[in-house]
């Protein structure tokens, strides 16, 4: 056991620079695994037990708000105003995060454009209920990662939207795989969860998560109450939605088990896919059994976005278009997407009509890094290429634009360079004292190779994957500390 004159160098244990966070991860984990072999044994009382040590161990509050105030939201304040930007304050909170006498503050309301145009609500909890947030769910995750879906990807450590799409090309992609898929969507899954389900099925100190889900709101300086949902901007949150979801690739399984029928789950967030070979089974057997299990949590899946399609019409997944032509399954970037994306670009560019080159640079590269990143795993090469084009014509154009007396030719020498036949945009800046080239980043260059999807089964708290994940994991920063410096000469 990791004590506190471990965790710090100093006498009284304040310094929270001096901390050995290797200690501290390596104390809390511990506790996460032994949570996790009691609950796969089916021992609740012991998992409570052991939740109620870790969640009033000096480690696990470190590491919680640690996690809470190094994050990228720790900037943004709830209703309090309080942010703990210095190490003075996030020693102080480590002293303050105690169940005794806690009591949950209202959530602030923003509101946040989604794709459509219509506006999310989002609750932004205080600093300390953040906190305690993060720390009970040090407590929660071990059980949540026991008992969710093999094929559910969101929300999930180690796993990512190209492991979702990976397992959809396994059960979809031979001649013998099911041809029929039901797209699911759980309508304003977050915002409905009920919350009567949640205090009576999920393993956490009721008073803490019923303090939570019933804190309130304030939208505009009025109070509103919380009947209803969890809160989107709370880090428990997608975990709770997570033990809520689960049991729906077992049910999926067992319906399949008694109709005979090959059918597979894949899941991400409150987003999943149901591929089968029988239209009449997904949707006069799964269907039904898929709205019982959700109404029973207060949910119900959008008729908008739930659909039944056969796989040669294709569907649309996390982005992701797929389709089998003639026989082949081909997995692309959706069509929207790519549209959608280029209008975010060509937007930036016309806002920035008199801004400096390298500036607009340093604004459309990481943007054209993150976009070709998301699909260099999927058949994109050639959308690649056509948004390398398109993307060059709206720099022609805004180059043209600042120099209305000058000519083609002049404008093409100031603002391009003529590789291999290739005109690529770039700016200028000094190196030791001398001009060097300023790359627009070439999305039309990047490499495509396939992802390896990890294992179903696989979790951190389980001894038996620890080994795989390690070697996963050291697999994925040997590859990409070769691929930066190929990537940033791009």
């Amino acid at each position: 056991m990791v004590t506190s004159s471990e965790v710090s160098a100093s006498p009284n244990g304040t310094q929270w620079q001096s901390i050995d966070w290797k200690a501290v991860e390596s104390h809390v984990l511990k506790l996460q695994m032994r949570i996790a072999k009691a609950t796969r044994e089916g021992k609740h009382s012991k998992v409570k037990a052991l939740q109620w040590i870790l969640t009033h161990s000096r480690t696990a509050k470190l590491l919680a708000v640690k996690r809470v105030s190094q994050n990228k939201g720790s900037n943004t304040p709830g209703i309090d105003g309080v942010i703990w930007n210095t190490d003075a304050r996030r020693m102080t909170a480590v002293n303050q995060l105690n169940r005794k006498g806690y009591r949950a503050k209202p959530l602030r309301r923003i509101y946040i454009p989604k794709k459509n145009g219509k506006l999310r609500p989002l609750g932004i909890p205080c600093m300390i209920d953040r906190a305690q947030q993060a720390l009970y769910l040090l407590a929660l995750e071990p059980i949540s990662e026991t008992t969710a879906d093999p094929n559910s990807y969101g929300f999930r450590p180690n796993r990512s939207t190209a492991d979702a799409i990976q397992q959809c090309f396994k059960c979809l992609c031979l001649k013998r795989s099911g041809r029929w898929v039901l797209e699911g969507d759980i309508k304003a899954c977050f915002d409905k969860i009920g919350h009567e389900w949640l205090l009576d099925n999920v393993q956490i100190d009721k008073r803490m998560l019923k303090q939570w889900l019933g804190s309130g709101y304030i939208d505009k300086g009025l109070f509103y109450r919380t009947s209803e949902g969890t809160p989107q901007g709370g880090i428990i949150s997608p975990t709770l939605m997570l033990l809520t979801l689960a049991g729906l690739e077992k049910l999926v399984k067992e319906v399949a088990k008694k109709s005979g029928e090959r059918v597979n789950f894949i899941g991400y967030a409150d987003d999943f896919v149901i591929t089968g070979s029988s239209k009449d089974v997904l949707v006069n057997e799964v269907k039904p059994r898929l709205i019982d299990f959700l109404k029973e949590r207060g949910l119900a899946l959008s008729e908008e976005k739930t659909h039944l399609t056969h796989i040669d019409d294709g569907f649309d997944f996390l982005g992701f278009n797929l389709r089998k032509y003639k026989g082949k399954l081909l997995i692309k970037p959706s069509k929207t997407n790519v549209l959608s994306f280029l209008g975010n670009l060509r937007e930036l560019i016309k806002k920035h009509a008199t801004m400096p080159v390298n500036d607009l640079i340093r604004l459309l590269n990481p943007k054209l890094k993150g976009w070709a990143n998301y699909y260099r795993h999927c058949v994109a090469k050639q959308v690649f290429g056509y948004v390398g084009h398109k993307l060059f014509l709206a720099l022609w154009h805004w180059a043209v634009r600042r120099h209305p007396t000058k000519s083609k030719t002049w404008v093409a020498l100031k603002y391009f360079v003529n590789r291999k036949g290739q005109w690529h945009f770039h700016g200028w800046q000094k190196v030791m004292d001398m001009d060097c080239q300023f790359n627009l980043f070439q999305i039309a260059k990047v490499p495509i190779e396939r992802h390896v999807k990890i294992r179903s089964a696989a979790t951190p708290y389980d001894p038996q994957h620890q080994e795989y994940l390690a070697k996963r994991k050291s697999k994925r920063q040997a590859r990409n500390s070769w691929k930066e410096p190929i990537l940033a000469a791009l």
